[in-house]
């Protein structure tokens, strides 16, 4: 099989099979961190009990990131980012053991928001940091290959995870909704502790940026990431195809979005008892599950494929293929259409994604690298949070509505017709403002 050769290929190389490592830790601790916070937020039987509730708790989740976020990422090529691994998992660590002492406690629903915030503002900077850091540590020739199967391994890890988080809320003493998220929340300190040590094996220069700032005052620093990041969007746009790859993620990640609250809601109240919170949450459980299926099935058949679709057309073809596992959802309700439209839409992001992110890298530069994809964190919570408020807004209260999931398979197919107009090759680079040298940084 292409992924189990390019793997075995790939893990030759140190680099790549060190932050192997810290992505697989990280991304597991990220999926019973989700557990957590679900079984804390949206499975609760008191609260998040409406579309609208679940919308306003993404939002709340989510919106701060999109706003300070773009403030921080562009340090990812300032900083040394494997710094930024160590320093923001041992962060991470610290941030769910507060979160499980204001659950103990019976904090405050909104302290519970802000420390579950930050926690997830770190893990979207981690992810920016590895993705930018990856084409550090293969060949260019590899790095179509690195990205269907470092990403991949990492949102399998995550669903595994997840899976994790989801047996340890059976066996919690504590069949609380607060019992049911420290369970899982401690399984995910525990990763993050344990990505943490293993970023320490990677070589501190080796995941880049080539010309880092070691020494920075972040007054003068954050008055010029604005501009920075406003010069940023004009390279990807002058660029052309960076940037149309990810408008089309976006557009990917909303309609996944609106799938996402949508099984939520359908595992309360379609295939479980909303007043019995373990169950709805064991059931929302095997759906991220077979969605696992379908990241591996991407990782998989991505590379087999790459000799015969350009990225391009393959990011065509995974919307279509997407629109097909949404017609699913618009036929029935029952278990078997939202776990098949679990695994097949799955596939469709998962394998549109691994396209993009190799669009991004292939065509920027390093030096705009790091601020690239804090763009593309940037549009990915954007997306997220509109496809929740679409979902509050026109969700009924159980989670279902044919009309609506018809209307998603119409949209897939347009999203697909528009960018099979878009350029294949990038223009070439233009002039932008490069990060402050150190002597003015200091």
């Amino acid at each position: 099989m292409s992924f189990v050769r390019d793997l075995r290929r790939l893990w030759r190389t140190a680099g790549f099979r060190h932050l192997t490592y810290v992505r697989l830790l990280s991304q597991g601790g990220d999926g019973m961190f989700q557990v957590g916070i679900a079984a804390a937020f949206f499975f609760d039987p008191t609260t998040a009990t409406t579309p609208g509730a679940i919308a306003a708790g993404f939002a709340v989740l989510l919106a701060p990131f999109t706003i300070v976020g773009p403030f921080v990422g562009p340090l990812i090529d300032r900083w040394q980012r494997q710094r930024i691994l160590v320093v923001g998992n041992v962060v991470r660590l610290a941030l769910v053991g507060a979160l499980l002492v204001l659950l103990a406690t019976d904090a405050p629903r909104w302290s519970l928001y802000v420390v579950a915030l930050l926690t997830l503002s770190v893990n979207r900077f981690l992810l920016a940091a590895m993705t930018a850091g990856l084409p550090r540590v293969v060949d260019a020739e590899d790095l179509l290959a690195a990205n269907a199967v470092l990403p991949t391994l990492g949102t399998v890890a995550a669903a595994v995870g997840g899976a994790v988080g989801g047996i340890v809320t059976f066996v919690a003493p504590d069949a609380s909704d607060a019992g049911l998220a420290s369970a899982a929340l401690v399984c995910a300190g525990a990763a993050f502790g344990l990505a943490a040590w293993a970023t320490v094996l990677i070589g501190r220069r080796a995941l880049g940026p080539e010309h880092p700032l070691e020494r920075l005052r972040l007054v003068a620093q954050v008055r010029e990431l604005g501009a920075e990041l406003a010069d940023a969007v004009r390279y990807l746009r002058a660029r052309v195809t960076p940037f149309h790859a990810l408008a089309v993620m976006a557009a990917q990640r909303l309609l996944y979005g609106l799938m996402f609250v949508a099984s939520i809601l359908i595992s309360r109240h379609v295939l479980g008892d909303p007043d019995r919170p373990e169950e709805a949450l064991g059931r929302f459980t095997v759906v991220v599950g077979f969605a696992a299926v379908g990241f591996g099935l991407a990782a998989v058949l991505t590379p087999v494929f790459k000799e015969r679709f350009s990225r391009h057309s393959w990011i065509v073809l995974c919307l279509c293929v997407g629109a097909t596992g949404q017609a699913l959802l618009a036929i029935s309700s029952a278990p078997w259409a939202l776990l098949g439209a679990a695994v097949v839409v799955s596939f469709a992001v998962q394998g549109g994604k691994i396209a993009v992110d190799t669009i991004v890298q292939h065509d920027t530069e390093d030096r705009m690298r790091g601020r690239a994809f804090t763009l593309y964190d940037m549009a990915y919570n954007v997306a997220f949070i509109a496809s929740a408020v679409i979902g509050g807004l026109v969700l009924p209260g159980d989670g279902y509505s044919r009309p609506l999931m018809a209307a998603l398979v119409a949209v897939y197919l347009v999203a697909a017709a528009v960018f099979s107009r878009a350029p294949r090759h990038p223009s070439p680079p233009v002039a932008t403002t490069p990060p402050t040298p150190p002597s003015a940084a200091n």
